[in-house]
Order: structure tokens, then sequence, then C-alpha cells
């Protein structure tokens, strides 16, 4: 067996080590995180003593006293977490029902504030009927389990997904029991030879797009793709978890800034991100929901959502009754983009909050992590199996909560790093 170079390695190293038994996986796993931890590179699982913020109160690995960091990591874009008016709907609906719903949705788990819920997404996507799951993730690998199958008992290959390459690791697990293609990121050649391929050949053809991609932030190119995926009879499903309140004029996503509201099947989304909640959402034809609330294992043998989503239903208020969020957001997005690329950082094609640092390195990306966390910045070193191996990379999260103080914290040590590290063009 051939040893893991700990250097190089990232978690995905130590999924299915051959000849090993999982104990003695689980064995080796642990050296290697005592190896990141002996090098500081270890700044996953941080301890958070204090709320979602632009800035969080963190125990820090090695620290006895609490450190006060600027905080990227954070999908709470808009600051929803921590709204006044969010907090006290959350705490109304707490007083109103409870802690939990005590149920399934088929068998006594199905509250008046669930469906104020699924009427209030599907509307705010100018539909009629949505579908609640528990989290973003679930929302996507329940749905695409159950609409998708494959039968080889008499030849029939079925269904079939076709995936743009970079979509959540949610849309993969969902596709593990049906035929999958993958196309490169945002290539329309590919994607229109294997529509074409499959045209004749499966019953169910879905392809899924994500809206804002998680790792890159760059978008989809929604309307070239939609036209395609129509004109070979198949069906589309965006992920737009990450544009819900980002993006857009009136922060309806990607699918608004394209106009394709009746070009997209199914839309999936959560609640965990601009909303500032938790829990997962699919959008779709009548039939198409109604059929989920039944066949969906994952949601239907699933305890529902407990009644502190009820803040959801005041967070989607306020992407329409105070747009100053979103804009407090842009300014900062562009702010810190632009600080960026002036200090020769790659970026690459981001057009959303997420905003990347390319280093392709993985030593050098974990050590720029552990030289930010030193700094007071904390955010995610992203390697391999989320990116390429040659494509590590800082990702940061931008909130509108951030001050210009807090961002330059973070551009002024970005640029001390690069003097240490060299990870700029310049």
């Amino acid at each position: 067996m051939k040893a893991i170079n700990y250097v190089q390695a990232s978690f995905k190293d130590f999924e299915n080590i051959a000849g090993q038994n999982i104990y003695a996986t689980a064995l080796e796993f642990q050296q290697y995180l005592d190896f990141l931890k002996a090098n500081g590179h270890l700044n996953y699982r941080i301890e958070s003593l204090s709320s979602v913020g632009p800035r969080m109160k963190l125990l820090l690995p090695g620290k006895k006293r609490p450190t006060w960091c600027v905080c990227l990591v954070s999908n709470d874009y808009l600051g929803f977490s921590q709204h006044p008016k969010v907090k006290t709907a959350v705490i109304k609906g707490v007083r109103k029902y409870g802690t939990g719903s005590g149920a399934s949705p088929a068998i006594g788990g199905h509250f008046s504030y669930h469906r104020q819920l699924e009427n209030k997404i599907a509307e705010f996507y100018k539909r009629k009927d949505a579908i609640l799951y528990t989290t973003g993730y679930t929302a996507n690998s329940a749905t695409l389990q159950c609409l998708l199958h494959k039968d080889e008992k008499e030849g029939q290959k079925n269904d079939i997904a076709i995936l743009d390459m970079d979509v959540h690791a949610s849309v993969y697990e969902g596709c593990l029991t049906t035929n999958i293609k993958r196309f490169l990121h945002n290539n329309l050649e590919q994607l229109e030879l294997i529509l074409k391929n499959a045209q004749n050949t499966y019953r169910t053809k879905i392809v899924v797009i994500d809206g804002v991609y998680s790792q890159d932030g760059d978008l989809a190119l929604l309307d070239k793709i939609a036209d395609l995926t129509h004109r070979y009879g198949a069906f589309l499903m965006v992920d737009d978890a990450h544009g819900i309140g980002v993006v857009g004029d009136t922060g309806r996503g990607v699918i608004e800034m394209y106009n394709a509201f009746n070009q997209v099947d199914i839309i999936t989304g959560t609640f965990s991100k601009a909303l500032g909640n938790i829990g997962g959402y699919v959008i779709a034809s009548p039939e198409i929901i109604s059929y989920l609330k039944y066949q969906s294992k994952q949601h239907l043998f699933s305890t529902t959502a407990t009644p502190a989503v009820t803040g959801i239903l005041k967070a989607i208020d306020l992407i329409d009754e105070e747009p100053i969020w979103r804009t407090k957001l842009w300014e900062n997005i562009n702010y810190l983009k632009k600080g960026l690329i002036d200090l020769g950082l790659d970026v690459g094609t981001t057009a959303s909050a997420v905003i990347p640092v390319k280093i392709g390195s993985i030593p050098k990306t974990l050590e720029a992590g552990r030289l930010l966390l030193k700094a007071g910045v904390y955010i995610n070193p992203i390697m391999f199996p989320a990116v390429s191996r040659k494509n590590a990379r800082i990702r940061m999260n931008v909130m509108a909560t951030h001050t210009r103080e807090h961002l330059d914290k973070v551009l002024n040590s970005f640029a001390d790093i690069d003097r240490q590290l060299h990870i700029s063009n310049k």
C-alpha cells in the first residue's frame, strides 16, 4: 500500500484507503488531522462563542482566550440571521407553536407555518407550489433520487441527469442511483452534444446547474442552457442557493437576472444563506410537487422543520421591504473584489458574494489560511475534492454588515501574506 503524502493530501485521500478497514482508515485520518494541527493548518470546526456576524469571537486552536476575528466564512449575506424583525418573528413562532413539530409531514407534522412558507417561497419565484425539506442539501439529493431512476432489468437505461461538473455535492449524491453525464462548466458545446445523444435514449432527462457556483462565485449561462435543454426535450433544474437575496434587481437570483421564471422547470434552494435560517425548498409544477410530497422518502419520513422557521417568512418580506441590505452587500463585494485585484490576486470570474483567491498549491493555501487566522481574519482554505487538486484557494463570503474597516483589514492581511508567500501575479 502506497503511503499518503500528508503535505499534498486532502480529505478525499482518506475516503476509501485500499486494504484498510474503517478503523484503520479512521486512525490514519486522525494522524493526518494531527499533522495539520501541528502545522497550524487545521482551521476547520473552530468553535464560535458569538453569534453569526461580520466579526466573530472564536476559540482558536492552541489559544486559552477567545479572539475576535473578521469573519468571511458565513453565508448570511444580508445579515438577516441577526435582524431584529426576523428574531422577533422567530420568538413569536416559538411562543405560539413551541420548539418542535413532533412528526413527519404526512402523519401530523404539517403545520400552518409550513404551508405559509411553501406558499411564500413559491410566490417569491412567481410560482404556485413548493415543498420544504429540512436542509438545502436534502432538497437537491432527495428530489433527484425521487425523480430519476436506473433500471437495467430489461436493458433499459431509463433516466439521466446531465450535470454541469461544478454543481454542488448534494446534486451528485442525488444522482447515485441514476445515469449521469457531466459537461465542462458552462460549456454549451459539450452540453448540446450530450443532449443530442440522450434525446431518444432516455425516458426522463434533467439538466442540473447552479445559478451561482459555490466555489468560484460565477454565474450559469442560464438563458442559453435553458434554450438548449428544452430544444432537446429535457427538463432544467437550477439550484440558486447562493443567488437568492443577492443577485437580480429584486434579489430573486440568477433566474430573475435572466428573466427565466418560466424557463426553469425545477427551482431548488436553501433558507440557510441570505434568508438567515435553515431548510431547503423545491419549486416546480403542482403535479411534481405533489408527487414529491408523497414519494420523496427524505421528506416523507423526516420530522418537519421547527417553528423557528417562521422567521423565514419575515426574511423573505425584508428582501423587498429593505433593499438597502442588498445595496450594502454589493458595495462591499465591489470594494473587496477591486482591492484584491489591485493586489494582483486571482479572484477568477466571480460575480456574486462568493470571492475566491486562487492560489493553486495545497500547502501554500493552507499556510495562507494559517497566516490569515493569525492576523485575525477567519476564512476557509478550499481544496480537493471541492475544487481540482491544482486549484486550491481561499474562499470568502461577503456580508452586507461588513464595514469598510473590516474589509481593509482583510486587504492589508492579504498584502502581508503576499510578501511572505508570493501568491499574487505581481
